[in-house]
């Protein structure tokens, strides 16, 4: 244990968050240095639990207790060998997942639980920064070869853990860049592409082969797939997105979130001078509550919004954990994200329980207004409230409703054609199927991430991948040394 009074006589603190003037005019990270002294003081704070629930909570089964411990001792190089050790992107987790180590915290149940998130990026920066994180090519090859369709963060962790086993292994993404959706649906100013570059870097150093543009099911058929490769990995994610089919939803300027956020983000890579879906001078409207739709906000306030308003159908949430969210599960508290706070800055408003009922166009065919009506909770059917209707200008609308499963056409269709069990190919929700060894319904062809459990946090696609990993290695040469994170059929706490 760090320290036995760390709990008692430190309290919680995070890195402090840029003024908003001054962030709002640059897409860099909005989070200020963390003092060394304060980092430590959060390393103490952990109580090295008999039994750890911080790990139940993390997919990865990050061994949270043993790094915190190492920091507390600024054995930072023994910090970064253990963090890895289960977690191939630490960089990526420890700013973009939601932590529900943390909600799983014991010190969680009467306080505030230890800073996990904030303790992970700073040894992953730190070991980058010192040189510890180097390649790791493999020392034989197999001669076997994967190809992993989709290069985002399951993609990369089965991609990463296959070619330090051995094997050939090509990622296909079908955008000009690798990434996914840590590439062009994060914005900078939440994770710089530096942090992915460096990583992918890595990758490419150790012998994975990226080959970017290639939409697999169009450019390349699942038959030439099976044929070129011993084993597939589909990790392409659910892209399949949430629509709202309302009168009005054809006018120009409504446009789902993953239609906005990519243009954003290729102004940053060089690209565009201007995004062609810019918010400059708009009042911007944001439907859905949830991650994406902070990026949504963030975005918008520094591309020059007019104003920028957020809906949610769902009531406001509760600032303290409800009794029907028990610990160590993970509570849907009130959050004040960084976008949330630029937008109360900028005078902006969340509005919560109102559903839109109509999107309201000028004589050109562009949106100029949204109707919109109070609603009931979801235990009534989210029921219209009478004489609630009202109408808010916006001239630009973004659909941050969520995703429902992966994209059916081209390479999944084709590959249920080709299935034992065509029928089973996909579940009730459109995800696709795969057994305890994360396989498809057709030989050789694994799943992890998204595709298979549907919407999810990047630490269940990392682990996913990792896992996936494990059984593509076991299919290709009967036994593995490769880590199983987590079997594919368990649930999270989240």
């Amino acid at each position: 244990m760090a320290d036995p009074k760390g709990f008692l006589t430190h309290e919680r603190e995070l890195p402090r968050r840029r003024p908003v003037d001054v962030r709002i005019r640059d897409w860099r990270e909005v989070y200020e240095d963390f003092p060394k002294p304060a980092l430590n003081r959060q390393a103490a704070r952990c109580m090295d639990c008999g039994i750890p629930f911080c790990h139940n909570g993390c997919p990865l089964g990050n061994l949270i207790p043993e790094w915190n411990d190492l920091v507390y001792r600024e054995d930072w190089r023994d910090a970064i060998e253990r963090l890895h050790a289960t977690n191939n992107f630490p960089e990526f987790t420890g700013r973009l997942c939601p932590a529900p180590c943390e909600a799983a915290c014991v010190l969680g149940i009467n306080a505030d639980p230890v800073a996990i998130k904030r303790v992970e990026v700073e040894i992953i920066d730190r070991a980058f920064a010192e040189g510890w994180v180097v390649p790791q090519p493999p020392q034989t090859r197999t001669g076997k070869t994967v190809a992993v369709i989709g290069s985002g963060p399951a993609g990369l962790a089965a991609a990463q853990q296959l070619t330090r086993a051995g094997h050939d292994v090509v990622v296909f993404e079908r955008a000009d860049r690798i990434g996914g959706l840590l590439r062009y649906g994060i914005p900078e100013f939440k994770m710089e592409k530096r942090h992915l570059d460096r990583r992918l870097a890595q990758m490419r150093a150790e012998g994975t082969e990226f080959r970017t543009g290639v939409n697999v099911g169009v450019d390349i058929t699942a038959a030439e797939l099976r044929e070129r490769f011993d084993a597939v990995v589909l990790a392409g994610g659910a892209t399949a997105w949430r629509d709202l089919t309302v009168p009005g939803r054809e006018l120009d300027g409504v446009h789902q979130a993953m239609e906005y956020l990519p243009p954003a983000n290729k102004v940053q890579e060089g690209d565009y001078a201007v995004s062609p879906i810019s918010a400059e001078g708009k009042h911007v409207v944001v439907i859905g509550g949830g991650d994406t739709g902070a990026d949504c906000i963030g975005t918008a306030v520094r591309q020059g919004a007019a104003s920028v308003t957020q809906l949610e159908i769902m009531p406001r949430p509760p600032e303290s954990r409800p009794g029907a969210q028990p610990w160590p599960t993970y509570p849907l508290l009130f959050k004040m994200e960084s976008a949330h706070e630029e937008l109360a800055e900028q005078g902006g408003d969340r509005v919560y329980a109102v559903s839109t009922t109509e999107f309201v166009g000028d004589a050109e065919g562009r949106v100029r207004a949204l109707r919109l009506v109070e609603v009931e909770g979801p235990q009534n059917g989210f029921a219209p409230v009478p004489g609630s209707e009202r109408e808010i200008p916006a001239d630009l609308v973004t659909l941050a409703m969520g995703f429902v499963g992966p994209e059916r056409d081209g390479l999944l269709s084709d590959l249920a054609a080709h299935a034992e069990d065509a029928g089973a190919f996909f579940d009730g929700r459109g995800n696709v199927v795969r057994d305890k060894s994360y396989m498809s319904g057709v030989e050789g062809v694994f799943v992890a991430g998204d595709i298979g459990r549907g919407q999810s946090l990047i630490v269940w696609a990392i682990a996913e991948g990792r896992s996936a990993a494990s059984a593509v290695d076991r299919f290709l040469t009967g036994s593995t040394a490769l880590p199983v994170s987590i079997p594919p059929t368990a649930r999270p706490l989240v």
